[in-house]
Formats: C-alpha cells, sequence, structure tokens
C-alpha cells in the first residue's frame, strides 16, 4: 500500500442513521492497524469549517459499535456551500495536515465531497449513512436495516391495537424519494396495502383494495404509506378520502417520524459498517479518492461518486408481485 497517505480525517453528515458509530469506528481502528493516524471532524463540513478536530485512537471509539446516531454530531452546514467556506475547509485540513477524508452520509454529503475533490484535489471516499437505501450502487445503505427492524416492531403494535378495535391504520414511513422501507416492512407485517412514489396506484385501486378486504370478512386492515407517495397530498388527506368514501371504516393514522432513524443498529448494520471502514481506509491508502463503498452480492464494491449521486436504485419488482399475492 501506498505511504503517501499518513493522516484521515473522518466525519458524519446529514441525516443520522444507526450504523454511524460502527463506521467511524471502523474507520479509526483501521488507520492504527495501518499505523496511520486519524482524526474526527465534529458536525460534519460546519465543524470542518470551524476547525472542529479531534485526535481519535482504537481507544477513542470502544463502546460505540452498539450506540445509535453518530459522536461525531452531524449539522447542516450553509457555509460549506460557498467557495469562501470550503476554502477554509481546506485550510483547517492543512493545518492540521490531514490527508484524505473519509464521509459518511448521504447523497447531498457526498455531492458536498465531489465538489470539494474537484476544487482542490482532495482524497475522499464516501460510505452511504441513511435509512432510505435510495442511494446507487449498494444493495444497502448504513441504517436501513435496523429501520426497517423498528418498523415491523411498531406496525406489529399498531396491529395490536387495530385488531382490538376493528380499525383501519394508516401508517406513514420514510421515503420521500424511494419506497424501499414502505415496501419491504409492508410484506414483513402483513399490510393489506402498501404505497410507494414508485407505483402510483391511485385511490380507486386503494378503495378497492380495502373494500375486497372488508368483504372478505377482514374487521382491521393496515396500509403503510411512504412519505413520498403520491396518491394524496398526505397520509391525513389519504386517510380522509377513505373516511368518506368507505364510512364502515373506524379510520387512525400514525406518522412513525424519527423514531425510525434512532436506536441499537441491527448485527447486519454493524457488521456492514465494520467492512465499509475497512474498505474506505484501504482504498484510499492504495490511492483511490472520489468513490463511494458499497456492497452486492456480499462482495465490497467501490462506485464513482457522482454515479452514487446521479444513479437511481430501483424498486423490488418481485417483492412488488409478492406484495400483491399476499394481500389477496
Amino acid at each position: 500500500m501506498s505511504t503517501e497517505i499518513s493522516k484521515i480525517g473522518v466525519l458524519t453528515s446529514g441525516g443520522d442513521s444507526p450504523g454511524m458509530n460502527a463506521a467511524i469506528r471502523s474507520v479509526v481502528r483501521t488507520c492504527a492497524f495501518h499505523k496511520i493516524d486519524c482524526v474526527g471532524i465534529y458536525r460534519g463540513y460546519q465543524g470542518l469549517i470551524e476547525g472542529d478536530f479531534k485526535e481519535l485512537n482504537a481507544r477513542s471509539v470502544k463502546n460505540i459499535i452498539n450506540r445509535g446516531g453518530t459522536f461525531l454530531k452531524s449539522a447542516r452546514s450553509d457555509d460549506f456551500r460557498t467557495k469562501e467556506g470550503r476554502e477554509k475547509a481546506y485550510q483547517n485540513l492543512l493545518e492540521h495536515e490531514v490527508d484524505a477524508l473519509v464521509i459518511i452520509g448521504g447523497d447531498g454529503s457526498f455531492t458536498g465531497g465531489m465538489i470539494f475533490n474537484e476544487e482542490f484535489g482532495f482524497p475522499v471516499i464516501g460510505i452511504p449513512g441513511t435509512i432510505d437505501n435510495d442511494i446507487f450502487g449498494t444493495k444497502s445503505t448504513l441504517g436501513y436495516d435496523t429501520a426497517l427492524n423498528t418498523v415491523v416492531e411498531a406496525i406489529d403494535r399498531i396491529r395490536d391495537t387495530a385488531s382490538s378495535h376493528n380499525r383501519l391504520f394508516f401508517v406513514e414511513v420514510m421515503g420521500r424519494d424511494a419506497g424501499h422501507i414502505a415496501l419491504n416492512t409492508g410484506v414483513g407485517a402483513g399490510a393489506e396495502e402498501i404505497l410507494i412514489p414508485e407505483e402510483n396506484l391511485g385511490l380507486e385501486r386503494m378503495l378497492e383494495s380495502l373494500e375486497r378486504s372488508e368483504a372478505s370478512g377482514k374487521t382491521s386492515s393496515i396500509v403503510v404509506v411512504a412519505e413520498g407517495d403520491k396518491s394524496g397530498k398526505n397520509v391525513f388527506e389519504l386517510a380522509e378520502y377513505v373516511e368518506e368514501n368507505l364510512p364502515g371504516y373506524d379510520i387512525r393514522v400514525s406518522v412513525l417520524g424519527h423514531i425510525q432513524r434512532g436506536g441499537a443498529p441491527s448485527c447486519y448494520d454493524r457488521v456492514l459498517a465494520s467492512r465499509m471502514g475497512v474498505k474506505a481506509v484501504e482504498s484510499l491508502l492504495e490511492g483511490k479518492s472520489n468513490y463511494m463503498v458499497g456492497i452486492n452480492n456480499d462482495e465490497m464494491l467501490l462506485t464513482p461518486l457522482d454515479k452514487a449521486v446521479k444513479g437511481k436504485t430501483e424498486i423490488n419488482k418481485e417483492l412488488l408481485r409478492v406484495s400483491d399475492i399476499m394481500t389477496t
């Protein structure tokens, strides 16, 4: 491996996701393994601009693999959107003798890293951390598996109440641009209908489905709705529409919100984060830059950051068909 890089910086940016701490731990300990220094950058790009740096070693990251969120914190940074802000960030990296950067975050974070690399030729590698699983170039992003388990558990609890009171529940889950969480948790929790941005099924089809459920003897139902679904303006409008057209249903709405982001990461996310951290550091040491680490067919891969940002993930068509069959 090349010896040109002697210190690597790591930061987390954008929305937090379970597994970010495990990824930080992996980056720090991989640096220690290869006998290079590591510095943590607090509060993402804003901390990069303000020089909020702290030297990290293998002991600095003990007992965090099981913690949700990110101990390095995350923050929005309007300053980093300016050339002056990025210039200040670059000077801080030079001052702290940091040679390369690992960015843990989503597409917005990667866009910032890409611009930074283009302007200053500074080596960067991205690790995808977002529960939505909406980044091209990886089968799974950090936090996605944990979020699925959190949502399924929540829906299971809601179903207990739905069954006890013969109610129809609309459960909104995260997924502004992608319906991966809604589709997988809907199938996993046995939802009667799943509404996602990729498949605009329309209000009439939803009514027909619920009417069939009612006619077949179902006294309670769960409809899982991705927040980006286009069937209505929002989940409350959907509920009102059904209430007006199917007065026999007692309807409730539950918006799971940020509960989906929190909690201890699953075993899968902890292992994935560990593998991604090793791949990110060793790729930088091999002279690679401007890539995102991903996983496909259980193999660690590198995808150019521009493709990761611009590419579109595809919904699982086979799972859509399974969903249709299961709601019969």
